[in-house]
């Protein structure tokens, strides 16, 4: 049975004002756009289309450059988490990912037909940042939401994220259309929707810095042989990510339901990498989309998403964050289903709007989960290893995908199908997470 909610104004921490869960929510604001744009709407399939010139290889190189990414961020951000929560440093290393993904992200403007390595270069160093970015802006959730209302403030943050991606694909797509009128090129009006994307997230993303505190304090030092001084209970800042990695394991493996809601999240959040991804690549592929066509489409996918986020952060906390997540997984089974089957615009659009309502729910449901199972000491480690998780499983769901259709000489249906059987299996694995268990693991009170 799901806490009661608490009483009215009592969802934050004390001490915690609503202007920072504000700035805490812009962020999401800000780099939603870098998803909608960059990776979903208008690059993925700009990449494909102009970059590669069309060549069968198209889609497999896009996605072995998503899944470059993920692993250099896999492998990375254990490391940068135990760092952020030994040194307190969450919002100072979140500024330097941001500028990194506004400037990388502006660089793809500057990539045209054959400018491959161009192109491969910019996406990842950008997602490697946003990725970051991603994972530290998600660690402060339990520093200002009381445990019983992490659903509803983690919704928060998601829907006005899907906000913000619409905003940035409205402008993109504003001054698509009006270009498009004029006559010009892909070449020409996609390079400014990156330009306009960049300088979103910039200017959106400087509310976070001016009205989120970092709470968290640098953890005690204790001194070991050679007279070096590290944190307590984590190990030395010169070991090498990879042991930083095997460390945060080995204290996961101590938190069962912890480490079966990675392998929930691993295994679910392969399918959606695949739909962030590739959604454009697949409406334009298999059923003959037009780009402004596909950017409506999008649109419309982040509508149903920003509601779904919203209305679906409170309906969690009423009846349980796994009972949520598993319905919003049999959503994400039927939309899959309805993907592969549309032959034309009207069945698509339905999977479209299916994903969208399904999208951000199943992130906002995930993230208030990792939350819960979080030890105070180790809230942006536990984290990374989520982003971890989920950055592998997007290197696994997006080389299937791009397997798949170079496999089958572009057999994009076959690829889809295939990908909803990632949804199926992280339902699966749900059924192993106890979430009172889990909490009890996280407080400390048994090593389970």
């Amino acid at each position: 049975m799901s806490p009661e909610a608490p009483p009215s104004g009592r969802l934050l921490n004390d001490g915690v004002l609503k202007r920072e869960v504000f700035g805490w929510a812009l962020y999401d604001f800000a780099n939603s756009g870098y998803t909608t744009v960059v990776l979903t709407a208008v690059f993925n399939a700009y990449f494909v289309s102009v970059v590669a010139d069309g060549a069968a290889w198209g889609t497999l190189a896009w996605t072995l450059a998503i899944a470059a990414s993920s692993l250099i961020a896999m492998l990375t951000l254990p490391a940068l988490g135990a760092h952020a929560d030994r040194h307190a440093a969450k919002k100072r290393l979140l500024g330097f990912c941001t500028v990194a993904c506004v400037v990388a992200t502006a660089a793809l403007a500057e990539a045209g037909r054959g400018d491959l390595w161009l192109a491969v270069v910019a996406v990842v160093v950008s997602n490697v940042a946003y990725t970051y970015g991603e994972t530290l802006i998600a660690a402060f959730l339990p520093e200002l939401a009381r445990p019983e209302s992490l659903g509803r403030v983690s919704g928060w943050g998601w829907s006005f994220g899907y906000l913000g991606g619409m905003l940035a694909l409205g402008l993109s797509l504003a001054y698509v259309l009006s270009a498009q009128a004029r006559g010009e090129p892909a070449t020409s009006f996609v390079p400014v929707t990156m330009l306009i994307t960049a300088g979103l997230y910039a200017a959106a993303s400087l509310g976070t810095f001016v009205l989120l505190r970092e709470r968290a304090v640098p953890q005690a030092e204790r001194v070991v042989s050679g007279g070096k001084r590290v944190a307590s209970g984590v190990v030395d800042e010169a070991d090498t990510s990879l042991a930083r990695l095997a460390h945060s394991w080995r204290l996961a493996r101590s938190h069962r339901d912890f480490s079966w809601l990675l392998l929930c999240g691993a295994s679910y959040q392969a399918g959606i990498s695949v739909v962030v991804a590739l959604a454009a690549v697949y409406a334009e592929q298999a059923l003959g989309f037009k780009q402004a066509d596909t950017m409506a489409l999008i649109f419309l996918v982040n509508i149903a998403a920003a509601g779904g986020a919203f209305g679906f952060g409170y309906w969690q906390d009423r009846i349980g964050h796994k009972p949520a997540l598993a319905a919003t997984l049999v959503g994400w089974i039927v939309m899959t289903v309805l993907a592969v089957a549309a032959t034309g615009p009207g069945l698509f659009w339905c999977a479209a709007l299916l994903a969208g309502l399904c999208m951000g729910s199943s992130q906002s449901a995930g993230r208030a989960m990792v939350a819960q199972f979080s030890p105070l000491a180790h809230r942006a480690e536990f984290f990374g290893l989520w982003t971890f998780a989920v950055r592998a499983s997007a290197v696994l769901g997006l080389l299937t995908y791009g397997a798949v259709t170079w496999l089958t000489d572009g057999n994009q249906r076959l690829a889809m199908a295939a990908t909803g059987l990632f949804f199926v299996g992280g339902l699966l694995l749900l059924t192993q997470v106890d979430i009172a268990r889990g909490q009890r693991a996280a407080r400390g009170e048994v090593a389970a």
